[in-house]
């Protein structure tokens, strides 16, 4: 028999990703990369999207919007505060705080053909990963994508918790994920404790027979 999803509920603002936010840094006062491949991990992002055919994507601590610029037309972010949510919109994306999505038009359940988290399951702790993907997968269709990015040893930084494969995938299968595969990117795994860029990535399938809650 079909599992019914858990409805959104009003948790999801607490389950919203801390998202560190302010102005925009000037180009000059930003240091510059030896190597191309040194550059912050937006545009592995862009790619990992791009393999399961995205299609809509649902950002889920979406920052300023960077990775979001990048996603098909119709895509949303969820921002963690107002001030991060209007640079997205001044740079004409679509974005809301966790509570301002609850009462907008997009929040429709299986509006979405992919969940995106990228940089944030770090910051959580497990109750509220569980509680993030509880509130935000019944906006993804049946059959629709996830793609969960983490940070590898040299792009860890903070109090947050090291959320490496065996986690990401403990974090799927409990909500009722399908994982497709798991793989290091841009390069291979061991690249990870000297290359900031290196992420975890992990590209899950919400099941055909999910009904939205």
């Amino acid at each position: 028999p079909a599992a019914r999803r858990t409805p959104a509920s009003r948790r999801v603002a607490e389950a919203a990703p801390p998202v560190r936010t302010g102005p925009p840094a000037r180009a000059q006062d930003a240091p510059r990369p030896l190597l191309p491949w040194l550059r912050p991990p937006r545009a592995p992002y862009r790619r990992a999207l791009r393999r399961i055919g995205a299609g809509r994507v649902l950002d889920i601590g979406c920052g300023t919007g960077d990775t979001l610029a990048g996603c098909a037309p119709g895509s949303v972010g969820i921002a963690h505060d107002a001030h991060s949510a209007d640079i997205c919109r001044a740079r004409g994306l679509t974005a809301y705080t966790a509570d301002a999505f609850l009462t907008s038009a997009h929040a429709r359940p299986g509006g979405f053909d992919t969940l995106l988290s990228a940089q944030v399951l770090q910051h959580l702790d497990d109750e509220q990963v569980e509680g993030l993907l509880r509130a935000y997968l019944p906006y993804v269709r049946p059959g629709g994508g996830v793609v969960l990015i983490t940070p590898q040893e040299a792009g860890h930084r903070g109090a947050g918790r090291f959320t490496d494969f065996t986690l990401l995938r403990a974090y799927a299968e409990s909500a009722g994920l399908s994982v497709r595969r798991t793989y290091s990117f841009p390069l291979p795994r061991p690249a990870g404790k000297v290359l900031g860029a290196n992420a975890f990535v992990l590209a899950a399938r919400v099941p055909t027979e999910w009904l939205p809650g």
